[in-house]
């Protein structure tokens, strides 16, 4: 009887990182199976979608095709050109944070081209190099064809 007790202990043991077999994932199967579908969209993925579609709008007397983010752009323009006072806030804050992107990469670009300009010299340096070893042997296949 001591025998078959040490055989079954170690078939099933259960502690610590060791779950039941009765509860641990079957193979194939999710540990989630009601999660997120796939292709479904996040908020960000949807806004920017729903921004790059295509409405019609009537700009001086001619039809025209453009996205909604531009029509709704034009809209906040033209209001703020009338003189409503929320309209010239709101646009006075989108052209800070637009002046705002636009100052800021190219002081990081820089940094970030130097260090790259440099990795890339270093690799083209490399693939030099063994072009330089690789040119007799191709030069000498060539002269045996």
């Amino acid at each position: 009887m001591s025998a078959a007790l040490p055989s079954q202990a170690s078939e099933q043991q259960v502690g610590y990182r060791c779950p039941p077999e009765s509860t641990r994932f079957k193979k194939g199967q999710s540990g989630n199976p009601k999660g997120r579908p796939k292709g479904s969209f996040n908020v960000s993925t949807l806004f920017t979608k729903t921004l790059r579609e295509k409405v019609v709008i009537n700009e001086n007397g001619q039809r025209k095709t453009v996205t909604k983010l531009e029509a709704a752009l034009k809209q906040l323009v033209n209001k703020a050109a009338s003189g409503d006072l929320r309209a010239i806030m709101q646009l006075a804050g989108l052209a800070r944070e637009c002046e705002a992107k636009e100052n800021l990469p190219e002081a990081q670009t820089q940094q970030i081209g130097e260090l790259d300009q440099e990795v890339i010299n270093g690799i083209l340096q490399r693939f030099q190099d063994q072009s330089r070893l690789e040119k007799p042997e191709t030069t000498s296949e060539a002269d045996q064809v």
